[in-house]
């Protein structure tokens, strides 16, 4: 009523939703991971769970010894999330994309500083020629004549001679060059450098998720594992249960006070429990090798549940407190905020292939030669000849592409729309996070209630198979109504396991999509000396407090004529 009269008071009880803030307001738009945001995985096992560190990575059993299980070795839940966060090849393989884009990012801001390139032709090389030339293209040398100059007369006539026409050389060298370049103006350097940085924080960010998607899939085998075992041990039971009926319906058969139809009752009934226990040993045995291959156990060795199932704890925040902490802590919203700067920034440098790039250069270069070339025979070539030099250069290169056509701004035009597009991913994955906040805190609320219904439906079932025992060996009922009851206890007890795992699922789930971590765990309850006065309620039409599945909270939270100290969910 209160709630009705709120509405009728104002105009309109809608927000108007452009007023909400937007993401970059609350995140910023290239949001990191906050330090603490998640707790960071186990890197050692402890010494009790040393044999069950996972096999190497390449290993490959080829032998049926190999994988042949000898081992059932049972795991608490805390163990099994422990072997997870160690043994995982998922999480490991995350780790490893964080060092890759680390390394991506370092790589991008080496564009900050200069260039340093040596190069060399030959250290040494050695270099041997011989030419040969047309003699008739060959012009001849004349050699002058040699006269005496004091007396003027003439020694050695002028003489005129064919010219050479094959030379030969042999030399050593050594040619070495050093380069120094730095882009001073570079208008692609900035935007490579942000979206590198968005990507390692993108892969920051993945890892994350793996690690939190790691554990509740961790858990969730866990509970299904707890529920299987739980299914194994209300079927063994029940067989157990069948067979006394069985026994005492043949030996009244026998002894003339029951009919044959009561005998087929019991076979019926007795097949009915072996069938359930047929399927959950299957499911037993399926739910161990799922929760070995998440934990990477060693080939030989299959984890059992060491705890029975029992809920964990009681959820305290309220259902829009949960959904307010999943839109602040989950970090796909960031990622896809990520991916909008990535886009950006990828935009600004695709423009950047149409504008001027400034760079300094220098560069320094050294040479020697020994021995002599062009000579007319090799015995003319004299080895101990050299020469060397050293040249620098010092200029500033400017690049400038004029005309791409128009390739550089349809780059742009693509990267911008891709960021437009992940805002509307953005849209999309928001809504879907608040769908999954709100479908597990609705199955925890159907949990709770289950749990108490099936617990009731347990005890009823089970007195009332006591009673109709002791009706039919009183000889006023017929095993007809043995039968009914035995089948709806065990379908009880079934009920009731699968309530517990839906209820300790939900909570996983809760703590993966919220990023919270606020359950009250559940004390061992104090129980008074005598039986308390019957508190029954009648079923809540209207929607109530999420309520405890906790023995020890229920009591303590029980009404006292006082006001409801528990705080509305909803």
């Amino acid at each position: 009523m209160g709630q009705e009269n709120s509405f009728e008071d104002s105009p309109s009880a809608l927000i108007d939703q452009s007023t909400l803030p937007t993401a970059p307001q609350l995140k910023g738009g290239r949001p990191r991971l906050k330090d603490g945001a998640v707790s960071p995985a186990a890197t050692e096992l402890t010494p009790s769970l040393q044999p069950l560190m996972a096999p190497p990575s390449l290993a490959l059993p080829d032998q049926k010894q190999q994988v042949s299980i000898h081992e059932l070795r049972p795991l608490t839940l805390e163990d099994a999330l422990l072997l997870a966060e160690v043994n995982s090849p998922i999480l490991k393989a995350a780790a490893s994309r964080v060092e890759q884009a680390k390394s991506s990012l370092r790589a991008s801001i080496s564009s900050w500083y200069p260039t340093v390139d040596l190069s060399a032709s030959g250290l040494p090389e050695y270099f041997k020629s011989y030419s040969f030339q047309n003699p008739d293209f060959v012009s001849g040398v004349t050699t002058p004549a040699v006269t005496n100059p004091l007396t003027g007369q003439v020694i050695r006539p002028a003489r005129e001679r064919d010219g050479e026409n094959e030379r030969y050389g042999r030399e050593w060298r050594v040619n070495a060059s050093l380069q120094v370049s730095w882009d001073i103006i570079n208008p692609r350097r900035v935007p490579q450098i942000a979206a590198a940085r968005d990507r390692y924080e993108q892969a920051r960010d993945s890892y994350a998720i793996a690690l939190r998607d790691l554990r509740l899939v961790t858990s969730t085998d866990y509970f299904n594992l707890q529920e299987a075992d739980e299914g194994v041990r209300i079927g063994q039971a029940s067989v157990r249960a069948s067979l006394v009926s069985l026994r005492d319906a043949r030996a009244r058969f026998n002894a003339g006070v029951n009919t044959k139809l009561e005998v087929l009752e019991a076979e019926t009934q007795l097949a009915r429990d072996r069938n359930i226990l047929t399927s959950k040993l299957g499911q037993q045995d399926t739910a161990r090798r799922l929760l070995a291959s998440k934990l990477d156990l060693p080939q030989d060795i299959t984890p059992t549940a060491a705890t029975p199932a029992r809920p964990l704890g009681s959820w305290e925040p309220s259902l829009q407190e949960s959904i307010v902490a999943a839109f602040n802590f989950r970090e796909e919203l960031d990622s896809l905020l990520l991916d909008i700067s990535i886009g950006n920034s990828e935009a600004n440098a695709s423009l950047a292939a149409v504008q001027p790039v400034l760079s300094f250069v220098n560069t320094s270069s050294t040479s020697r030669r020994e021995g002599q070339s062009g000579k007319t025979s090799l015995g003319e070539i004299d080895m101990d000849d050299y020469a060397w030099s050293v040249e620098n250069s010092t200029a500033l290169r400017a690049t400038w592409r004029l005309f791409d056509g128009g390739r550089a701004r349809a780059e742009y035009r693509r990267f911008k729309q891709a960021a437009e597009e992940s805002t509307y991913r953005f849209a999309r994955t928001r809504d879907s996070i608040r769908l999954e906040v709100e479908q597990s805190f609705f199955g925890l609320r159907t949990a709770v209630q289950n749990i108490q219904t099936t617990a009731s439906e347990v005890l009823s079932s089970r007195e009332s198979l006591r009673l109709s025992q002791l009706r039919v060996q009183a000889g006023v009922s017929t095993q007809r109504e043995v039968v009914n009851n035995q089948r709806d206890l065990t379908n009880a007890e079934l009920r009731y396991a699968g309530a517990i795992r839906d209820y300790n699922t939900s909570l996983a789930q809760l703590r993966r999509r919220t990023g919270l971590d606020a359950l009250v765990s559940c004390s061992n309850p104090v129980l008074p000396s005598i039986k308390p006065d019957d508190t029954e309620t009648s079923i809540p039409i209207e929607p109530t407090a999420l309520k405890t599945v906790c023995p020890a909270m229920v009591m303590s939270t029980a009404p006292t004529g006082s006001a409801d100290s528990v705080r509305a969910l909803w």
